[in-house]
């Protein structure tokens, strides 16, 4: 901060440059409605390499629609490992990815939150129900728990006050 000192005058501050906005974490809708059961929920890899559970697994039905979590810009939609998988690149640097499911867009399609991007397929590996959708969230590499980033309603209820 520079100090700018006239004649007769105290000190007045000058700021040097702008503050860079404070960044807010995006939040997400549920990917399935209504809102789904967690069948198995997420486990941090203890390590880059390490076993974990790098996402949610929600209880579907096949054929049921997938909805983009929030809006973004689809960035694969195809086949990995024999599944087929779709991936939302979001504002914030996030990136979401659904499987398996048959996209109903393509690479480079831009999404809004909510639109059906996709339906979903059975055959995900130790699913408890009939299918299950297998949710993820990433910055970089580094997985985050989608349920962390789900956006609540909340109720502000205040008493009466008879001040």
């Amino acid at each position: 901060m520079l100090l700018l000192l006239l004649t007769g005058v105290l000190a007045v501050p000058i700021a040097a440059a702008a503050e860079p906005p404070v960044y807010q974490e995006p939040r997400f809708g549920w990917p399935l409605a209504p809102e789904p059961a967690v069948t198995r929920p997420f486990e941090a890899p203890s390590s880059e390499y390490g076993p974990g559970h790098r996402g949610v697994d929600l209880g579907a039905a096949t054929g049921q629609q997938v909805l983009a979590a929030g809006p973004g810009v689809v960035v694969f939609a195809g086949l990995v490992a024999g599944r087929e998988v779709l991936s939302i690149d979001h504002d914030g640097g996030l990136r979401s990815t659904y499987e398996p499911v048959s996209p109903g867009v393509a690479t480079g399609d831009q999404v809004s939150g909510g639109q059906v991007v996709a339906t979903v397929l059975a055959g995900h590996p130790e699913c408890a129900v009939e299918a299950c959708l297998h949710w993820g969230v990433r910055r970089g590499d580094e997985y985050l728990n989608p349920l962390t980033l789900i956006q609540t309603d909340s109720v502000l209820r205040l008493k009466p006050w008879d001040g």
